[in-house]
Order: C-alpha cells, then sequence, then structure tokens
C-alpha cells in the first residue's frame, strides 16, 4: 500500500450550488472527499489527509496533515459557508505544495487531489503557466490527481488539464478522471478509478477508465463487477466472454469455409448438362422393346388367327432359334400359305 501524505483540494466556487450531481455539486463533492480520506487512511495507518478550498476570497488551508475523519468533516462543514468567488487552480496547488513539504513524516510521498467542477480562468486556463507549473511538481516528486465534473470537464479535444498531468506525471502516478452528470454518484466513480486503486491493493490495469457516457452501474470495471469483491464473478464473465468469441470465431470460419465451397460449385454443375445425353440412350432401349413387344404380340395373333382357319402354322421355327424371320422369307412363307388356300377352295 502507498505511503503518501494527501492534500485535497476542492472546489467551492459558486458553481457548486448547481443541482446536476446529486443533491447539489458540493454535497457530491463533499461524500468523494469523505470517502477519499477513509480509503487512504485505511490503506496505511501511517498515512495523512489535509483539506482546503481554492475559491471564495483566497485559496484556504482548512485542515493540515490528519488522521481524523471529524476535523474532516468539520473542515467541509466550515467551507460550505464559503461558497462564492472563482476557483484560483494554480495558486491552491501552490499552496497544497507548501503544506505539504512542511508534513512532520519526510518519508511520506506527496500527493495533491483536485476536484475542479468550475470552468478554467485566469492562469488556469493558461496552457503554458500550467505546463511550468506541472513540471515544477514533477521536479519536486509531488503526484497530481485531478477529478473533472460539472464545468470542469473541458469541451474538445484539447484539455489543459489533461495535459498538466501528462507533463507532471511521473511512472504513472498522476491520474485525471472526468465525470460526466448522471444517476451515479461522484464518490462511486473515484472509488472505482485508477486514483484510489493503489490503496485498495488493486492493479490499475484492471481498473478501467470511467468512460465519459458513463450512467453508472459499471463503476469503469469490465463486466462492470469489481475484481476486488467478487473475484469469482469476475473470472466466470471473462472465461464466458472468451466462449462466445471462440464460437463466434468459428461461426464465421465455417460461414468463410462453406462461401468457398459455394463459388467452386459451377464447375461441377456442369456436369448435369451431360444426364440427358446419357439418360437418352436407356431411353431408346425402351422405345425398342417397346416396339419389339408390339411386333411379337401383333406376330401372335396372326398365328392365332391361322389355326382358328385350320391353317399349319411353323411353330418351330420361332421356337427353335427365336430369331427374327427376314422379309425375304416371310414373303415366301406367305405366298406359300396363299396357294395352299388356293388349292383347298378347288
Amino acid at each position: 500500500m502507498p505511503l503518501e501524505s494527501t492534500l485535497i483540494i476542492i472546489d467551492n466556487s459558486e458553481y457548486m450550488r448547481n443541482g446536476d450531481y446529486h443533491p447539489n455539486r458540493f454535497q457530491a463533492q463533499a461524500d468523494a472527499v469523505t470517502t477519499l480520506f477513509q480509503t487512504k487512511v485505511d490503506s496505511n495507518p501511517e498515512n495523512t489527509v489535509g483539506f482546503m478550498t481554492m475559491a471564495g476570497k483566497g485559496p484556504e488551508v482548512l485542515v493540515t496533515h490528519t488522521k481524523d475523519l471529524g476535523k474532516i468533516l468539520g473542515a467541509i462543514h466550515t467551507a460550505q459557508d464559503k461558497i462564492g468567488g472563482v476557483a484560483d487552480i494554480p495558486t491552491a496547488i501552490a499552496v497544497a505544495q507548501l503544506a505539504l513539504k512542511h508534513r512532520s513524516n519526510k518519508n511520506l510521498r506527496q500527493r495533491v487531489v483536485v476536484f475542479v467542477g468550475s470552468p478554467l480562468e485566469g492562469q488556469g486556463a493558461d496552457e503554458k503557466y500550467m505546463i511550468r507549473l506541472a513540471k515544477k511538481l514533477k521536479k519536486n516528486n509531488v503526484a497530481v490527481d485531478f477529478v473533472a465534473f460539472g464545468d470542469g470537464i473541458e469541451e474538445g479535444e484539447r484539455s489543459i488539464l489533461k495535459t498538466f498531468v501528462d507533463n507532471a506525471n511521473s511512472s504513472d502516478n498522476c491520474h485525471y478522471l472526468a465525470v460526466p452528470p448522471g444517476t451515479h454518484l461522484l464518490s462511486d466513480m473515484i472509488l472505482n478509478s485508477p486514483i484510489l486503486a493503489g490503496d485498495r491493493g488493486i492493479p490499475e490495469e484492471a481498473m478501467g477508465d470511467v468512460p465519459s457516457g458513463s450512467a453508472g452501474g459499471g463503476g469503469g470495471f469490465e463486466f462492470g463487477v469489481d475484481p476486488s469483491l467478487d473475484p469469482e464473478l469476475a473470472m466466470a464473465l471473462r472465461m464466458s466472454m472468451e466462449e462466445e468469441q471462440a464460437r463466434q470465431a468459428a461461426a464465421a470460419q465455417a460461414a468463410g469455409s462453406s462461401s468457398a465451397g459455394a463459388a467452386s460449385a459451377p464447375a461441377p454443375a456442369a456436369a448435369p448438362s451431360s444426364v440427358p445425353a446419357q439418360t437418352s440412350a436407356p431411353a431408346a432401349a425402351t422405345a425398342a422393346a417397346a416396339a419389339d413387344d408390339e411386333e411379337d404380340e401383333e406376330a401372335m395373333l396372326q398365328k392365332a388367327l391361322a389355326l382358328s382357319q385350320g391353317q399349319d402354322v411353323e411353330m418351330a421355327d420361332h421356337a427353335g432359334d427365336g430369331e427374327e424371320e427376314s422379309e425375304e422369307d416371310a414373303i415366301k412363307r406367305a405366298i406359300e400359305m396363299s396357294m395352299k388356300e388356293h388349292e383347298q377352295q378347288q
């Protein structure tokens, strides 16, 4: 757990009266301060926390390094009566650095947590000045965390606060967190952010960044589950997701192979065109057999007619070889039959 001396700077400007955060910006900020204090002190018994404001008549330190939650709650109550004015971020950070410099335990690392809920004004809106201040803090080993909410969230791609954090960052010890309005609590979003990951004993890689459009519920965690509270559920959800991804990949591969098979199908498909040619031969044979059957039947009728008239019929010729008689033989036989019939009539 980190061994730190932390000084919390809150925004007590006129913008804190807005009710876009429940119940209003100042109370949401006060709950977040309590969460920060409790988490810092619980993580290490040597840790201390201070408290100051940066608006009103000017930046003011209300509580120096303490481990007493009652002093922090009393300072929050005092700050509530001093809402007004404009936030002076650079001056407040400079005062906080001076207060941390005079900490009793020099072994404690220095950290400043700044709540910004109002638009940047004055030197706080000067990017070059803020970069110089950030480099000075980095040189003096002072880590800085910014919690932007309400009007403190800058519009557009360029963000002075993000640039400040990037220049003050050393070994990923500085963080920027933007919490838009929503049904979530500001304190919950901070608790589940990388700002308190080290104090909770959770690797920062496991702490998802809070999305800019988050509406709470997930707390920025993957699958919406805190792995430190329910590691088995988090692991089960992760395994289920991996299995589903593997199933989808297999389905996509099968679909790809089937489409490739369909593309190569036209070559074999040409084969059916030859089927009629192949089937025409059996059809012709069938037709010929039918014709032969008709001829045999006609021949049988003729023989039956001849027998009924008392004529002699040479059955042996057909029974012997079974071959069809030629046309010439048929003519000869017909002539003989006619001559015999003529002789009988005479």
